[in-house]
């Protein structure tokens, strides 16, 4: 299983601190819903203390947590591929206090700083391929474990 990536230690220092430079600190009280699946993405945070819940909606009465995240950890990535809709739904677990950054000056940044960009798409697709992975094993447990209920 691969390391969790953490975006902005994984960017070289002079490119850390010009997407920095479009941060907005912000918090969200426990059981906050920061965002819900189809929602607009139109920003993207990263979490500086606390825990999110990344939850799906199964049916009209049930949501299931597929990730949780922590300090360092990358909240939301579709605002980089069309329709710009959630896919999840967050949701604060504990007390979060979060750096915010709208998604429409960071992908101007990255046309100003192709260099930046390129490097900013590869660590969020280094966070992406880490979920998937961490998804698979939780699917493959539910799978094991509903398996030995049926016998």
């Amino acid at each position: 299983m691969t390391k969790a990536i953490k975006l902005l230690t994984a960017l070289p220092p002079p490119q850390r601190q010009r997407l920095m430079t479009l941060a907005r600190e912000v918090s969200f009280p426990e059981d906050t819903r920061i965002f819900e699946a189809g929602g607009t993405a139109d920003r993207f945070w990263v979490i500086r203390s606390g825990a999110v819940s990344l939850d799906q909606q199964v049916n009209s009465l049930q949501r299931v947590t597929v990730a949780s995240l922590g300090a360092g950890d990358l909240l939301g990535w579709s605002w980089l591929f069309p329709p710009y809709t959630w896919d999840f739904g967050a949701v604060a677990f504990s007390p979060v206090r979060a750096y915010e950054f709208d998604a429409r000056a960071v992908l101007g940044l990255c046309e100003e700083d192709p260099q930046l960009g390129l490097t900013l798409v590869r660590n969020v697709a280094e966070v992406l391929a880490h979920r998937l992975e961490m998804t698979r094993g939780k699917l493959m447990e539910q799978y094991t474990l509903h398996r030995r209920g049926a016998l």
